[in-house]
Order: structure tokens, then C-alpha cells, then sequence
């Protein structure tokens, strides 16, 4: 197939994404999987890593890579969509729903915000009502294998009705805050929600 055939074929697709009313708002559709991180990959060793909550629950907890593991699971088909313009569609996730994994510990009604904290003190922040979805998960799984180091392994966050930023590579813990806590990119000027559908890409004070 020729490149012309190619870039037709795409356009064809984006175009059928458009009339389904699946592409938001000065996006495009990618076959790919573009990489995006924010500095160098951190390592992985599964005999000393742990996922910790913290903040407003009723009880602070930590797993190590094996406990984490054998937490039920559910597998999700979904759209991302990047804040650098590119959209992927029907990608397959599996890890552990975020709603299923709070009753674990329990949120107390104090607790407004989720801040996302990961390696190299990268964070990212949102509402605890935008991770209320069935499509939120800590996942640790793509299209049936183990993710790939530069798509944040061992586990990120999955939250596909918010730009792919929100979704956190390299995930160490969550914070359950009563107070809002801009991340990294929302410190630098995107925007503090990131909604593709109301093209949210940068707050008021514009990028850097």
C-alpha cells in the first residue's frame, strides 16, 4: 500500500470517527501510539515497588507489586485523546477499576481531590468526581500485554474522558486532598480539568 493509499485510508477513518461523534475538537486520528514523557524512564523492581494512598480516607494503605497484582481486575475498551492534538481509538486496557479499588480503604467525604503522584515527584491532579467513572483504572495492562516502559509502566492511570496528560505514567501513589493541588503540566499552564470535548488544553495564564 502506497503512502498516498495510507493517508487516505486514515482520512477515511478520521472522517467516520467525525460522524460518530467520537473525535473531539481539533484533534486527529492516529494509528500509532505516540510517546510523551517528561524525563528519563524510571526503573522498575517489583521486590521493592509499592502503590500508597494517603490524605482523606479512612485508612492509609500501600501494596507491593504482588499484593497489587491479585487485585481483581477488569479489561475496558476506550478512546485517548492527547492534548498535542492526536486521538486513538478502541484501545484495550485492563487493571484495577478506581471505584472498586477506594472501597479498599474508603474516601472520606472530606476528600475533593485525587493528586496523582508519581516517579520523580512528576503529579497530576483532578476532581475525585471525574474519577468516578467505570472507565477509571489503574492500569497496568495495553491491548493484553504489560505496558511498555515509555507508556508508563508498571502502572498509570487510566482516565479517558480527560486529555492523556491526566492519565499518569509511572504511578507511586494517590493523595485524596480536601484541597485542590495543580501538577507539573497544570503548574506550567495547561488546563486544571483538561475536558477534549471543550478543548481545555491550556488555563487562563495561557503555557509557560
Amino acid at each position: 500500500m502506497s503512502l498516498f493509499d495510507d493517508l487516505l485510508n486514515r482520512r477515511k477513518k478520521e472522517e467516520a470517527m467525525q460522524s460518530a461523534k467520537r473525535l473531539p475538537p481539533g484533534q486527529s486520528l492516529t494509528e500509532k501510539f505516540p510517546v510523551l514523557t517528561y524525563g528519563p524512564i524510571p526503573p522498575f523492581d517489583p521486590a521493592t515497588w509499592d502503590l500508597r494512598v494517603w490524605g482523606e480516607v479512612e485508612k492509609e494503605m500501600r501494596w507491593t507489586w504482588e499484593e497489587f497484582t491479585k487485585l481483581p481486575t477488569v479489561t475496558i475498551t476506550c478512546d485517548i485523546h492527547c492534548v498535542t492534538r492526536w486521538s486513538k481509538f478502541d484501545t484495550v486496557w485492563e487493571g484495577v477499576r478506581f471505584t472498586d479499588f477506594i472501597k479498599l480503604f474508603g474516601v472520606k467525604p472530606s476528600a475533593k481531590y485525587v493528586i496523582a503522584h508519581c516517579e520523580y515527584g512528576y503529579t497530576t491532579n483532578l476532581p475525585i468526581e471525574s474519577m468516578m467513572d467505570d472507565d477509571v483504572l489503574l492500569a497496568y495492562k495495553y491491548a493484553g500485554q504489560p505496558l511498555e516502559p515509555e507508556h508508563g509502566w508498571p502502572v498509570r492511570t487510566l482516565v479517558p474522558k480527560r486529555y492523556f496528560w491526566k492519565s499518569a505514567k509511572f504511578l507511586r501513589g494517590l493523595e485524596f486532598s480536601a484541597v485542590d493541588k495543580p501538577g507539573f503540566w497544570e503548574r506550567g499552564g495547561y488546563h486544571n480539568d483538561g475536558d477534549p470535548w471543550k478543548e481545555e488544553r491550556f488555563g487562563r495564564r495561557g503555557f509557560f
